[in-house]
């Protein structure tokens, strides 16, 4: 049943001042908030290790932050933004990056009522190099703010290619500034690896090199899932009920060996072991609990499907946990296939039922928005009492803010 929740209960005063607009100096610097059963922690995000379990299974999102925005300009002067969300043709990331003269995505269009269909052309100088790439787009279809856009450009680069020329890193709204060249690198996390986001997972900014090593030093095993982030997470939910809220398509990659590795844990957790899974940031937990409905529509249909918005809340499931994710690892063995590639609407709200995940690193998040009911739900409504600390105590906010490490429960 698909619960009734009204989103200004999640609402809470996030000064203008307590956003941080900038990241600090040194990654592994912003503070810290740990929260086990009801007792939390000041602390700094270098010390993160020692409040980690030995052992456990840490799960990261490599997804990497593509420079999506570009800005073009009408012949009549009108400047257009066009916002990259999704390749359309050739559908594969990879395969639309690789594309030398063409390809179509799904994007936002910013001023979009001032372009009527016509050729636009990318916002060069004409004196710059770029203007040699003659970069143009021609909208093919149109619905609301979004529309299909085909890009063509000359001189053979890559798309991808062309979007490191041209494009800006799409840095969230709230910020309040344009992207600046601190973004290009601060505005990803130091294991990105698989293009394709239009926002970072902001929960791994903080980690350095030498927080990772001594992670690792602790026996604690690092694995990494891809999620791409979709413009979807800057979105606030606008209607009163959350059940009347859309959430957008995010395809999601596991690896086969990553998906063994879960099912070890799960086995351990059964037999009284070591089965602690940490995800770091909402991404990599609403990757992780999409696993075990991609599961039951394996058990059920034979092969595994994207995940619905409200799958997990339509109905009772009688399949174990580890009868899901065995159902995909034998469904990738006979398919002869490496990596589950599909696509998830999860929306994790109060009253879910987490099945992976024992413990969260995320930042603090948006008043009003989908992020915050994953917490709730996660530290059973307990959000409150969190937020509240971390106000009180200087904490900074959003994507470029302080982290914490959340417990379940």
């Amino acid at each position: 049943m698909i619960p009734e929740i009204r989103i200004e209960n999640f609402d809470y005063d996030l000064p203008d001042g307590r956003i941080a607009k900038y990241p600090l100096e040194e990654r592994d610097a912003s503070k810290l908030l740990v929260r086990k059963g009801n007792n939390i922690i000041d602390t700094l995000f270098s010390d993160i290790p020692s409040f980690l379990p030995e052992g456990a299974l840490m799960i990261f999102n490599d997804t990497k932050v593509v420079p999506a925005r570009l800005f073009f300009r009408r012949d009549t002067g009108a400047h257009i933004e066009i916002f990259c969300l999704e390749p359309v043709s050739p559908a594969e990331y990879n395969q639309s990056f690789a594309s030398t003269d063409s390809c179509s995505w799904k994007c936002v269009i910013g001023n979009s009522k001032r372009w009527k269909g016509d050729i636009i052309h990318y916002d060069a100088p004409a004196d710059s190099p770029l203007s040699s790439m003659q970069l143009s787009a021609r909208l093919l279809d149109r619905e609301g703010q979004t529309g299909i856009v085909q890009f063509s450009w000359q001189g053979g680069e890559s798309f991808s290619r062309v979007l490191e020329l041209c494009g800006r890193v799409p840095i969230p709204p709230y910020l309040n500034r344009e992207t600046e060249a601190l973004d290009l690198e601060r505005y990803q996390t130091l294991y990105a690896h698989i293009r394709g986001s239009v926002a970072a997972p902001t929960a791994g900014l903080h980690f350095t090199e030498r927080v990772l090593e001594q992670i690792r030093a602790k026996g604690i095993d690092t694995e990494t899932v891809c999620l791409h982030v979709g413009a979807g997470t800057f979105l606030p939910v606008k209607s009163s009920l959350v059940s009347e809220h859309p959430m957008h398509r995010e395809p999601f990659v596991v690896e086969r060996r990553i998906l063994q590795k879960l099912i070890a844990r799960l086995e351990a957790r059964e037999s009284g072991g070591n089965g602690t899974i940490v995800a770091v940031g909402t991404t990599s937990v609403r990757t992780l609990e999409s696993l075990y409905y991609a599961g039951v529509s394996c058990l059920e249909g034979g092969e595994p499907q994207d995940v619905g918005q409200w799958d997990p809340y339509e109905r009772e499931f009688s399949y174990s946990t580890l009868e899901s994710l065995r159902a995909i690892d034998s469904y990738l063995e006979a398919s002869g296939l490496e990596e589950l590639k599909l696509g998830t609407r999860i929306i994790i709200v109060p009253g879910f039922n987490f099945r992976l995940v024992d413990a969260i690193v995320t930042n603090f998040h948006q008043p009003q928005s989908t992020l915050l009911l994953l917490i709730s739900a996660f530290v059973n409504g307990d959000w409150h009492s969190i937020y509240d600390h971390a106000l009180a105590n200087d904490y900074r906010f959003l994507s470029y803010g302080d982290s914490s490490l959340l417990f379940r429960g």
